[in-house]
């Protein structure tokens, strides 16, 4: 699993780092950043709920098994 944050929708309301800063860091204005790494099993419920808690929904989050688009050959 990966998240991914779409900073044109966040406001930067800061519930993702808030419930899961194990994977949500925050920048110095307030913006979500995501380390860049596979989600660990034992976090990704808290993932799941921190993008359900987004008010803006601007958290993807992507499966391991998934491709991101245009990667078909």
């Amino acid at each position: 699993m990966k998240a991914h944050v779409d900073l044109e929708k966040c406001c930067g309301h800061g519930r993702c780092y808030a419930l899961c800063p194990e994977v949500f860091d925050e920048d110095e204005e307030g913006y979500p950043v995501v380390f860049d790494k596979p989600i660990a099993p034992e976090l990704e419920s808290r993932v799941r709920q921190a993008a359900a808690n987004c008010p803006e929904v601007a958290i993807a989050i992507a499966e391991e098994s998934e491709q991101p688009a245009g990667d078909g050959g």
